[in-house]
């Protein structure tokens, strides 16, 4: 084996390395919408758990990447740890896919037509060119992405094929001949492939440079079985470097991923030992094959799992006991923790829940702001000063955190979404605003000991239920992407639009009739205005939600379209008119195209 031998051994690691990434890159969006639902059933019933866990590490073709995003997770408050238990133990059975993947590659010559057909080698190269061809000549995000598919797991086939034929020379080679006789001592088998999976991070990568070994070289049971419990512990150190810097929870996650995986070679390490030197068997003795050591892989996950799933509750009290809470931790609040940016189909969707955990925090500004404009309480005050705050805060760790996930590689729905996150997030920190602005007029009217014109009082009573509605209906279409419903906001901020210039209109005569203030004049008017514009942001809610499902959408054009031509906006906007008057004679003209 000469100098070339080895560039060709460490390109095909490369190309090894790259094809799982893409090919599980491609694999998660493709699931898209679907890997998020699997992922919001996780539940407390263990088999429950255990099988979502198992289902989308097949998808995303990592176990270590499950186990990093459910340390995310706990870090940031949305899943307990208890729950993490049967899905990280069901996480290290899903990772055995690949290596049957891998296994066809021992698939010999002879083997007749049909089975020839299942060789890579054989249907690779028409993989990868049906991949390019959907990638290139395909309209759709979605059909793109399955051909991402089909490349990667070309290219990972393809390194696949360069690492056994470079390895191919060293079965000639006296030194290696002499070296692999080490490897019949289990424990430095086992350190091994320890060693190897945690300098690369992959479980399913170093299994497959074992199986490309024994394609070139002769590779007995005896020598692969340690190498592959060495594997299966190794990959742990993913998650202990994804440990650094989160809350004691999230620590623990890492250690219920240790422990597990510590007890299950733990048991099994000195089972074979024990066997394998009191019983002569002769299967260790001969010559293991890819398949074989996909079947292990299998069969040793298996069996650890249906051995400690009923033990779940013991392995997290051991990781609560090996990890104490930390006194002098700071209990602060992480919203996203950017672990999550690892599925970025996931991530987007719990942008999304915080976006609505926002919105119900402005939705109960607002509801009690204007409340306080009949009877205002101190302490409803001081929790809605305090919601603003954390409004504030969900409204730059969002910000900060879409843009970040807006740099990874999207589904064109994800992309979408994430524009439309962006947009509403910015509307519902301004209705905060509004919402804060209308608690300081309350406290300055109660301050002041002063008092609306009871004409005044009726006609914003019309207004603040116009207006709640409006932000309900729009909150509503956000949270379930109720396009029907998105479509009615319109018509009532145009009424509210409406209403507001004919009690500005009202207003103007009071005043010239001696029976308003100034100084409440100015009040009255800014809380008009803070009014109408909360309903110009539910208007944009609504319009963000009809975006996400036409991404061509002007929203300028869609805002000032001739609406006395859209006929159901028309019998909206007739019906809300009806449902929202205000009684005053004014010369303001009756249209609906405002």
């Amino acid at each position: 084996m000469d100098i070339f031998s080895i560039f060709t051994l460490l390109g095909g690691l490369a190309f090894f390395l790259y094809g799982i990434n893409l090919m599980s890159s491609g694999l998660e969006k493709v699931a898209g919408g679907r890997l998020e639902q699997l992922l919001k059933k996780m539940t407390s019933n263990p088999i429950k758990s255990f099988c979502l866990g198992a289902v989308i590490t097949a998808i995303i073709q990592s176990s270590s990447a499950v186990t990093v995003m459910l340390i995310g997770l706990v870090n940031s408050g949305i899943m307990t740890l208890s729950r993490t238990v049967s899905v990280i133990i069901g996480a290290n059975l899903g990772t055995t896919i690949t290596a049957w993947m891998l296994s066809l590659t021992a698939i010999q010559e002879s083997a007749g037509f049909i089975f020839k057909l299942l060789k890579p080698e054989s249907f690779s190269p028409i993989l990868a060119l049906v991949g390019v061809i959907l990638i290139m000549a395909s309209t759709t995000n979605k059909r793109k992405n399955v051909g991402t598919i089909l490349i990667g797991f070309a290219i990972l086939m393809f390194g696949m094929e360069l690492m056994s034929g470079a390895m191919a020379p060293l079965a000639d080679v006296p030194g290696f001949r002499n070296a692999m006789l080490a490897f019949t001592n289990p424990l430095f088998g086992f350190a091994i492939g320890m060693i190897i999976t945690m300098i690369i991070q992959s479980s399913s990568a170093s299994i497959g440079i074992l199986q490309a070994l024994t394609l070139a070289t002769c590779v007995s049971w005896e020598i692969a079985i340690p190498i592959i419990l060495g594997q299966n512990l190794g990959t742990c150190i993913s998650a202990i470097l994804a440990s650094i810097g989160v809350n004691t929870n999230a620590k623990r996650v890492a250690g219920i991923h240790v422990i597990y995986n510590i007890i299950s070679v733990g048991v099994c390490f000195p089972a074979f030992i024990i066997i394998n030197t009191l019983i002569d068997i002769p299967l260790m003795h001969t010559n293991i094959n890819p398949f074989g050591i996909a079947a292990f892989h299998t069969i040793y996950n298996i069996f650890t799992a249906f051995m400690l799933l009923p033990f779940a509750k013991v392995i997290e009290k051991l990781a609560i006991k090996f990890i104490p809470e930390n006194k002098n931790e700071q209990k602060r609040q992480v919203l996203l923790d950017e672990r999550l940016l690892l599925a970025p189909t996931f991530a987007v969707s719990e942008a999304y829940r915080q976006t609505i955990k926002m919105a119900e925090l402005v939705e109960f500004n607002f509801l009690n702001s204007t409340k306080m404009l009949k009877s205002y309480h101190q302490k409803k005050a001081d929790q809605i000063r305090d919601n603003e705050i954390k409004i504030d805060t969900y409204e730059d760790k969002l910000d900060s955190f879409l843009l970040k996930l807006s740099g990874k590689e999207l589904s064109e729905e994800d992309n979408n979404k994430i524009s439309q996150l962006l947009l509403a997030i910015g509307d519902y920190e301004r209705i905060g605003d509004h919402a804060s602005y209308i608690l300081k007029i309350a406290e300055t009217l109660k301050e002041n000991d002063a008092k609306l014109s009871t004409e005044a009082i009726e006609e914003l009573k019309v207004i603040v239920n116009a207006v709640l509605e409006v932000f309900h209906m729009a909150l509503e279409a956000y949270k379930t992407d109720n396009i029907k419903l998105a479509q009615e906001v319109e018509p009532l901020e145009a009424v509210i639009k409406k209403i507001v210039r004919k009690v500005k209109n009202h207003h103007i005569q009071r005043l010239k009739d001696g029976l308003c203030t100034a100084e409440n004049s100015f009040m009255y008017s800014d809380l008009l205005n803070d009014l109408r514009r909360i309903a110009a942001h539910c208007a944009n809610i609504a319009t963000s939600v009809i975006q996400l499902y036409d991404s061509s959408l002007d929203k300028h054009e869609y805002n000032h379209r001739n609406k006395d031509e859209d006929i159901e906006f028309v019998s909206k906007y007739q019906d809300y008119k009806s449902r929202y008057s205000v009684s005053r004679n004014d010369k303001i003209t009756e249209t609906t195209n405002v």
